[in-house]
């Protein structure tokens, strides 16, 4: 795999259009220069570069979105999960997705979690994975929480320990903000050390309203 990547490279691994790609990188907001007349990025620095965007601040353009992760995710698309391996978490979670209605195809989703997992895993460490993809038959974001009480050992999270919360995102493709709106927003909830202990107890009918905060009353 070559360490340096090109624009539409990095446009294809980032899901957005290159244009973006060009705007971010003219303004400085992700690392990148040229060689010649042709930009040029490291594969390393972006990787950092889309770790350290899940785990900071929203951009300011997404504040005017409304978006709250009690109003995406839906209580019944909480679990605790069964298998004791990545995929077989994945595809647990992938069912609650599908439930919602909101994804026809369990195979497009599959399909679009496995490209995403292969370019880097969604394990962010701490326990934590956030497995994320952007599809066009997506028409409103929509997430799927999961807990693994015993953990998951073969994720290959950046930190290298099990798994024990994954929480799944899907959006469209044209809902970049929204999409970035909720990352950051499931970030600042599993901040919380106060939540991360709760979910690991909690029953499964009380995690929506231990990662929400919201009563299902």
């Amino acid at each position: 795999m070559n360490e340096l990547m090109t624009l539409e490279e990095v446009a294809e691994y980032l899901r957005v259009s290159e244009r973006t790609v060009y705007e971010w990188v003219q303004k400085g907001e992700i690392p990148g220069g040229k060689i010649g007349t042709s930009w040029r990025f490291k594969r390393s620095e972006i990787e950092n570069w889309v770790n350290r965007r899940l785990t900071t601040q929203i951009p300011d353009e997404s504040k005017e979105f409304s978006l709250t992760v009690s109003a995406v995710l839906k209580p019944e698309s909480v679990k605790l999960i069964k298998s004791l391996n990545k995929w077989g978490a994945l595809d647990e979670m992938a069912d609650l997705i599908i439930q919602t209605g909101k994804i026809k195809s369990k195979e497009e989703l599959m399909s679009a979690l496995r490209q995403r997992e292969d370019l880097m895993s969604t394990g962010i460490g701490w326990g934590i994975a956030v497995p994320h993809v952007r599809l066009n038959s997506v028409k409103s974001p929509v997430m799927a929480l999961g807990v693994s009480r015993k953990g998951i050992a073969d994720y290959k999270s950046l930190d290298g320990l099990p798994v024990h919360y994954i929480i799944m995102i899907a959006a469209g493709r044209d809902q970049h903000a929204e999409y970035i709106r909720l990352l950051s927003l499931v970030s600042g909830r599993m901040k919380d050390d106060s939540v991360v202990k709760a979910l690991l107890k909690a029953e499964e009918k009380e995690l929506w309203s231990v990662f929400t905060g919201k009563d299902l009353s």
